[in-house]
């Protein structure tokens, strides 16, 4: 029988951070997010001046009031060595995403690689819906798709447990990148 993607819209996706009940999982694996690009954040970022994140904005705001009701937001984040524009937009930015209540971890491709952990970007929440990111060739999200059997969602929470025991935390990944640099 064949497999026929369950697609859903991204309202119905941004819905499902406020709806799960316990973990909201990431892994980011690619190289540059369009999203981002098109920010002023990260206008600012890239002319190496602060990038003045604002914390009180929606977002912000609904990751804290997540966080508050003892949800937890974690992802891991794939870098290259040495890191991309983008990545290093990402690792600045993570010091926002803690001030609202996430917890970031870094991994070199290098050891992802070795790990064999998938090159696609996906949401795992509650260790019961895999929530996976489709891209076009711009670094542009186009869908989501998600994905509820079993099976397969085991087989996500395996990548899960694996990148997140090898990944390191954000501020010490950032200073070895600053050193590096």
């Amino acid at each position: 029988m064949e497999h026929v993607p369950v697609l859903i819209g991204f309202d119905e996706f941004d819905g499902m951070f406020e709806t799960f009940e316990h973990t909201a999982w990431r892994l980011e694996t690619r190289r540059a997010y369009r999203s981002d690009e098109e920010t002023e954040t990260y206008q600012r970022f890239t002319q190496g001046r602060d990038a003045e994140y604002d914390l009180n904005d929606p977002w912000c705001a609904s990751r804290r009031e997540q966080a508050a009701l003892g949800k937890r937001f974690e992802r891991v984040r794939i870098v290259d060595n040495p890191p991309t524009p983008g990545q290093l937009y990402l690792l600045d930015g993570a010091r926002r995403n803690a001030a609202v209540g996430e917890d970031i971890r870094n991994l070199w491709r290098s050891d992802a690689e070795r790990l064999r952990l998938p090159s696609e970007d996906f949401w795992l929440f509650d260790s019961r819906v895999v929530a996976l990111l489709h891209f076009d060739d711009a670094d542009r999200m186009t869908g989501v798709e998600l994905i509820t059997d079993p099976v397969k969602v085991v087989r996500y929470c395996q990548v899960r447990d694996a990148a997140w025991h090898h990944a390191i935390p954000h501020e010490e990944f950032a200073g070895r990148v600053a050193s590096a640099g």
